[in-house]
C-alpha cells in the first residue's frame, strides 16, 4: 500500500536529486551532497517529518520559519503535522471543525512537492481527548452516537483531503504501555468496549479513503522494560487480522533511548534479539512497517556535545540496520529536524540543563553526526521493489 499511494518514478527522483543538490545547507554553505530524501529515493523510499504550523517570522519549527523550511526542503519529500490534525486541533466542539491551520501546511507541502501524512484520526488517550469529548453526553442510546461522532470525524477529514493524503495513522496509542492492554475512554466506553471502536474506526476509514494505506501507529519499544507494550501490540495486530480489519501497517514510532552511558552494541546486545522477533512477528502476519516519530533520546548521554552526539549518532545507526534490512519498511520520518523545536526539550529535559541534541540539526541548523549517519545507513539499505 505504501508504494501505491505515492509512485516514485525515474522524473520525480531526478527532479528531487537536482533540486536538493542545489540547495544550501542552514548554516549558509552549499553542498553538492544528496538530501536525505534523494538517497532515499535510489532505494524507493521516502524520508520525511513532523512541522508546524506559525504565523510568519515565529521562532518555530514551522514551514513559515525560513531557516526550518530550508531543512525540510533540503531533506524531506513526506510530511506530517505535528499537532494540527489531532482532534483538538481541528474539532473545538461536537458540530464545529477548523481545518486552517492544516489547510496551508498541505497548501505548502504541495507546492514543494512534498507527500503528506495524515496523523492522527484517532489518539486513543483520554489526556488528549478535546474536553468536550471526555464529558460529552452520549444519550438514550450511547453506542449510537459514539458511531456517529466517530464517523462524522473520519469522514469528515479523509473526504476534504481525497487523494492528497495518502496514509494516515488511523489510531494512535490505543495500547497501555504498562499492562499492555487496551486503554478504556469515554468514547470506547460507549462503545461497549474498545475493540468494537477500533474496528470501526479502520473500517470507517477505509470506506472514507479506499486508496489509502491505513496504519496503526505506537510507541512501543527496543529498550528493556517495553516487554508488555510489545506484546500487547502483537496482540492487537493478531486481532486485527483475525476480524478481518483492513490495517495496511504498524506505525513504529521510535523515540529512542539510550538508557545508559555505553557504547551502542552493548546496549544492543541485550535488546536486538527480542526486537528482532516482534518485527518479525509483525510482517509475518503481513503488515508494512513505517518509521514515523524518529528521535533519539539523550538524557542518559555526557554533557559533552562530541562524545553525545557520537553515542545518539552510533546508537540509532544501530537501531536503523535492524529497521532498514526489513523490505516492509520503505518511510522514515523524523519527529523534527532541528533540536531548537524538538518536543523532548520540555518532556525529557536534561539534568545538565543542555539542549537535548535529538535531531539531525542543532540548534543553530547545523547538520550533526546522526544526519550522516542517516545517510550512510540509506545509501548501504538494499533497494525496494
Amino acid at each position: 500500500m505504501s508504494m501505491q499511494a505515492f509512485p516514485l518514478d525515474r522524473r520525480t527522483l531526478l527532479v528531487a536529486a537536482v533540486a536538493s543538490a542545489a540547495l544550501p545547507l542552514a548554516s549558509g554553505a552549499t553542498t553538492s551532497i544528496a538530501g536525505l530524501n534523494t538517497l532515499a529515493g535510489q532505494k524507493r523510499m521516502r524520508i520525511g517529518s513532523a512541522f508546524a504550523w506559525s504565523p510568519p517570522g515565529a521562532d518555530a519549527g514551522s514551514f513559515a520559519n525560513p531557516r526550518y523550511a530550508a531543512l525540510l526542503q533540503r531533506d524531506c519529500g513526506l510530511l506530517v503535522p505535528e499537532n494540527q490534525l489531532k482532534w483538538q486541533a481541528v474539532r473545538p466542539a461536537a458540530d464545529r471543525f477548523d481545518f486552517s491551520h492544516f489547510d496551508a501546511m498541505l497548501d505548502w507541502a504541495e507546492a514543494h512537492r512534498m507527500a503528506m501524512r495524515g496523523h492522527t484520526l484517532l489518539w486513543h488517550k483520554t489526556q488528549y481527548f478535546p474536553h468536550w469529548l471526555n464529558g460529552h453526553d452520549f444519550g438514550a442510546t450511547p453506542r449510537r452516537e459514539a458511531e456517529r461522532l466517530l464517523t462524522t470525524h473520519i469522514e469528515t477529514v479523509c473526504k476534504r483531503y481525497g487523494t492528497r493524503i495518502g496514509s494516515y495513522d488511523v489510531v494512535n496509542e490505543t495500547v497501555d504501555e504498562k499492562t499492555g492492554g487496551l486503554r478504556e475512554t469515554s468514547l470506547s466506553r460507549a462503545f461497549g468496549g474498545t475493540v468494537p471502536m477500533l474496528d470501526h474506526a479502520f473500517h470507517a476509514a477505509r470506506a472514507a479513503a479506499p486508496h489509502a494505506q491505513l496504519v496503526y501507529n505506537d510507541y512501543m519499544s527496543w529498550e528493556p522494560g517495553n516487554e508488555a507494550h510489545r506484546d500487547g501490540v502483537l496482540r492487537l495486530l493478531e486481532g486485527f487480522r483475525k476480524r478481518g480489519v483492513p490495517v495496511d501497517a504498524l506505525g513504529v514510532q521510535s523515540h529512542i533511548e539510550p538508557t545508559r552511558d555505553a557504547p551502542a552494541g552493548v546496549l544492543a546486545a541485550r535488546q536486538e534479539k527480542p526486537w528482532r522477533a516482534f518485527l518479525d512477528a509483525v510482517t509475518g502476519m503481513g503488515y508494512d512497517l513505517l518509521i514515523t516519530e524518529f528521535d533519539v533520546a539523550d538524557q542518559h548521554l555526557p554533557t559533552n556535545i562530541a562524545m553525545r552526539d557520537r553515542q545518539v549518532a552510533d546508537y540509532a545507526g544501530v537501531y536503523l540496520d535492524i529497521l532498514l534490512a526489513y523490505p516492509q519498511l520503505r518511510d522514515l520520518l523524523f519527529w523534527g529536524m532541528c533540536d531548537r523545536y524538538s518536543w523532548l526539550k520540555g518532556f525529557k529535559p536534561r539534568q545538565d540543563g543542555s539542549i537535548p541534541r535529538v535531531a539531525p540539526y542543532d540548534s543553530g541548523f547545523r547538520p550533526k553526526p546522526l544526519r550522516d549517519t542517516v545517510a550512510a545507513k540509506l545509501i548501504a539499505a538494499a533497494a525496494r521493489r
